[in-house]
C-alpha cells in the first residue's frame, strides 16, 4: 500500500527534472551532458521581467537655410551617456511553438544631449557654446520580436518596433546661453538583436538596440542658434540588460 502511495509523488519529481543532453566525440566517448535549465519555459504565454538600459544618445541635428547663409556657426551634436530601467510584459502570438512575441516594456530613461556651437571666427575660448537638454523620459515601446529555435540554453532573437516617449522634466543649464529648446514628446523607430540565455531560475538577455527619431523636436525660437538648425532628432545606441522569469 506505502509503494502504491509513493508511485504519484515519484512521477511528478521525475517530470519536474530538466532534461539533460549528452554530447559525445566522433570516436564515441561521452564529452559532456548539457542539461536544459527551464526547459518548460515556452509553455508559458505570458512573461515578465525587468531590464536596465544604459547607453549613448545624441540629435541628429540639419542645418537650416539661415546656417548656408549666413554661415556665423558651426553645429555639432555631442555624444552623450544616459541609463534607463523599465519592466518587461511578452505575450507569445500562437501556440508554444510559435517565434513571434509581443513585448510591451515602458520604463524611465535619464537622458542628456549636447549642441556644440563654435562661431566661425572663433577668437576667445569661451565663444564655443553647448547646448544642453537633460531630460528625465518615460518610454512606452511597443516591440515585435522574432526569436529562432533554442539550441541547448540560447537562443537568437530580433526585434522592433516603435516607441512613444514624453519628458516628465526637462532641464537646461545656463538659460542665459542655453537657448535651444525641444519638444516633450517623441515617437522612434527601434530595431536590434540579442541573445537567450536560460539558466535555471531565470533567463537573462542581453540585446543592442538601435534608436532614430521620426519627429522633429526642435522648438522654433528667435535666437541665432535655434535658426541655424533646422530638424533635431533623437538618435541612441542602447545596450538592454534583460531578466526574465
Amino acid at each position: 500500500m506505502a509503494l502504491l502511495m509513493a508511485l504519484p509523488f515519484a512521477g511528478q519529481a521525475q517530470q519536474r527534472r530538466r532534461p539533460a543532453k549528452a554530447s559525445r566525440s566522433r570516436g564515441g566517448n561521452l564529452k559532456g551532458v548539457t542539461v536544459a535549465n527551464l526547459s518548460n519555459y515556452d509553455d508559458r504565454w505570458f512573461h515578465p521581467g525587468l531590464y536596465f538600459a544604459p547607453g549613448f544618445s545624441r540629435f541628429f541635428i540639419e542645418q537650416s537655410a539661415t546656417y548656408i547663409q549666413r554661415q556665423a556657426l558651426t553645429a555639432n551634436s555631442i555624444i552623450s551617456p544616459d541609463f534607463g530601467v523599465g519592466i518587461i510584459g511578452d505575450a507569445r502570438l500562437g501556440n508554444s511553438s510559435s517565434p513571434f512575441i509581443l513585448r510591451f516594456a515602458p520604463g524611465v530613461n535619464f537622458r542628456t544631449r549636447r549642441i556644440e556651437f563654435k562661431p566661425h571666427n572663433l577668437t576667445p575660448p569661451d565663444s564655443v557654446f553647448t547646448q544642453e537638454v537633460s531630460s528625465t523620459v518615460v518610454d512606452f515601446p511597443l516591440l515585435l520580436k522574432y526569436q529562432s529555435k533554442r539550441r541547448g540554453n540560447t537562443r537568437m532573437y530580433m526585434i522592433a518596433g516603435v516607441k512613444p516617449s514624453v519628458s516628465v522634466t526637462t532641464r537646461r543649464s545656463d538659460l542665459l546661453r542655453n537657448k535651444v529648446q525641444v519638444n516633450d514628446n517623441d515617437l522612434t523607430l527601434e530595431y536590434g538583436v540579442g541573445l537567450d540565455l536560460f539558466y535555471p531560475l531565470f533567463k537573462f538577455a542581453p540585446e543592442l538596440r538601435f534608436s532614430h527619431g521620426l519627429r522633429n523636436l526642435l522648438v522654433d525660437r528667435p535666437d541665432l542658434y535655434s535658426r541655424s538648425l533646422q530638424s533635431v532628432r533623437t538618435n541612441t545606441v542602447t545596450l538592454y540588460l534583460n531578466i526574465q522569469n
